[in-house]
């Protein structure tokens, strides 16, 4: 499977996994957390729409579920929730950094189409690095 079908996957994951949690949040979570969540998610949306685009424009049929990661990650995420609100923020952040660090490494592919390359550095890439900040900074909320 090529570089971007994975991402793709991994991408297909984040939005599963933030629908989970938000459902799962919904009604205890402060209405600015939700907002974040949101954002993440539909950020999430926003890059496998992207991912699709690029992978029908190179005459491929991109993948329509999450494979093997996306059922782990649901699994993850669904245990994690049952601990409550810090473990599924864990759990979304753990998500984020397998993402930054796959975007990461499909970067050093000398052979990475350049108007790909060019949408992971200016926009998936940066998305990823906000969502970590972002969990960051509520994780340190609900910790104190």
């Amino acid at each position: 499977m090529s570089h971007i079908q994975s991402l793709l996957q991994n991408e297909l994951s984040a939005v599963a996994t933030y629908q989970q949690a938000l459902n799962r949040f919904r009604k205890e979570t402060a209405l600015g957390e939700m907002d974040v969540l949101m954002s993440s998610f539909e950020e999430h949306k926003a890059a496998v729409f992207s991912l699709q685009g690029k992978i029908q424009q190179l005459g491929d049929i991109a993948v329509q579920d999450s494979g093997a990661w996306g059922a782990w990650a649901k699994i993850f995420m669904a245990s994690a929730m049952l601990l409550g609100k810090q473990a599924a923020l864990k759990a979304l952040r753990e998500g984020e950094l397998t993402g930054l660090e796959e975007y990461e490494k499909v970067l050093q592919d000398h052979e990475l189409p350049s108007d790909i390359r060019s949408l992971i550095e200016t926009k998936l890439l940066p998305a990823q690095q906000r969502h970590m900040r972002t969990l960051d900074s509520l994780l340190v909320a609900v910790m104190a």
